[in-house]
């Protein structure tokens, strides 16, 4: 008792520790997206279901092999006495046992169970294609958390610098109306702008909790104040330049994404569904074989004599000929065909989703690229006019409200100028994932 206590701590501390050493390191995108992967209840869930599907290929592949029953019967009865002997309306009682084994096997079914074989193995394909989707689907959750924690973190650095920024000329503002520079209201108006930012520094810190929360939350990773994401260099990804090409991109596309391959694999399933409802139009044949024996306890053989005597064996064949089935089969087939056409209608629904999906992450690029580039231009020349803001506050050439305004558009553009780099990061990533680059910072 004492060693199963002592091994249960052991355990508990050795999860304990990992949990600990987990949450202790700085998650790069490529761990968090490992650890969604492998914790997504709904990536548990089809892998199941995968292996669901094998078990069934294996089962429909034994459907070949003959199949073999044997059966075992004991019996007892009880007769009443009615000649004429003495002993009249007695109870005589009787016991006997049969024996058999039988087997079956299938001969020709016009290919039916052939066709059902393929379609299983086609299963198992398209069950990996379909986890395949699922775990780029999470992917690119995952990647869009993990740069919004990082935005939001870059919001709050620069919340941070506005507000040194505005701390000193508040002090500045404090000492020249002590020397009755400036009035009550110029200092006023700065020490508002201070209240201000701070607030907006709050609702950053706020926003980069909520980010952080939604990242664990989406990794099935129990939140943490200690969890941190690691800061890849990002200016390495600014402004590529590229000029897509739609074409080169789809057709890549085409080539190596998982859903396109598990619409083709529905379109063969949904043709061997027609093969399997044809195949009730033609006769099937069967062979049986079996060996029997019995024994009776009204005999006064020995047992064994009786078994002996009483074995039987036979083989026979069994033709089934359809003759009229009701519309079944007619009905079998025409639904089959209509399942067929819905099959290619969603090959093409999902190839025109990929091409359109693939367009728009161009578009989104070559916008991005303006976007940011614009932002850039702003934010250096706003950058510029606010220095010089700064000085002329500092010197008293200006008034507080002229100082406000070009600090005011300071943060404007410095906020857009992140938004921008942020959506132009993301953009590129999009179009890297439709040409099966790795998503990774």
């Amino acid at each position: 008792m004492k060693r199963t206590f002592l091994i249960l701590c052991l355990s508990i501390l050795w999860a304990g520790s990992g949990i600990m050493a987990q949450q202790g390191k700085a998650w790069t995108l490529e761990d968090c997206i490992a650890y969604a992967l492998e914790q997504n209840i709904t990536v548990r869930k089809n892998e199941l279901s995968n292996q669901s599907l094998e078990y069934q290929a294996a089962q429909a592949r034994a459907q070949r092999y003959p199949s073999a029953n044997a059966s075992l019967g004991q019996s007892f009865n009880w007769n009443r006495n009615d000649g004429t002997d003495p002993g009249e309306g007695d109870i005589i009682s009787s016991n006997g046992s049969n024996y058999a084994i039988n087997t079956q096997v299938n001969l020709f079914n016009s290919f039916r169970l052939s066709n059902q074989i393929k379609q299983t193995v086609l299963d198992i394909e398209g069950g990996k294609y379909n986890l395949e989707s699922t775990k780029e689907s999470i992917s690119l959750s995952i990647l869009n958390a993990f740069l919004q924690v990082l935005y939001a973190q870059e919001q709050v650095k620069n919340s941070e610098k506005q507000i040194e920024s505005t701390t000193e000329q508040l002090n500045l503002a404090s000492e020249r109306l002590n020397l009755q520079v400036i009035s009550m209201t110029d200092y006023l108006q700065v020490k508002s702008q201070l209240a201000s930012e701070k607030l907006t520094l709050a609702n950053a810190i706020s926003q980069h909790a909520i980010a952080r929360v939604n990242l664990m939350q989406l990794m099935e990773l129990p939140v943490s104040d200690t969890f941190m994401i690691a800061q890849p260099n990002l200016d390495v990804a600014l402004n590529q330049n590229r000029t897509s090409d739609v074409q080169s991109v789809y057709s890549t596309a085409l080539s190596i994404k998982p859903q396109i391959k598990y619409a083709a694999i529905n379109k063969k399933i949904a043709a061997l569904d027609e093969k399997i409802a044809k195949a009730g139009y033609y006769p099937s044949l069967s062979a049986n074989a079996s060996i029997s024996s019995a024994f009776s306890g009204k005999s006064y053989d020995p047992y064994f004599d009786q078994l002996d005597l009483s074995s039987r064996a036979a083989v026979g064949f069994t033709l089934s000929v359809p003759i009229y089935q009701n519309k079944q089969v007619k009905t079998s087939i025409a639904l089959a065909k209509i399942g067929y056409q819905n099959a290619e209608l969603s090959e093409i629904d999902t190839r025109n989703q990929l091409r359109k999906n693939i367009e728009q992450a161009s578009l989104d690029v070559t916008s991005a690229q303006i976007e940011y580039e614009a932002s850039v231009e702003k934010y250096q020349a706003t950058l510029e006019s606010s220095n010089l803001s700064d000085e002329k506050f500092k010197q008293g050439i200006i008034n507080s409200v002229d100082y406000l305004v070009t600090k005011t558009n300071l943060i404007v553009s410095e906020s857009q100028l992140l938004q921008s780099k942020f959506n132009l990061i993301f953009s590129y990533k999009i179009l890297d994932f439709y040409m099966g680059i790795p998503l990774s910072l």
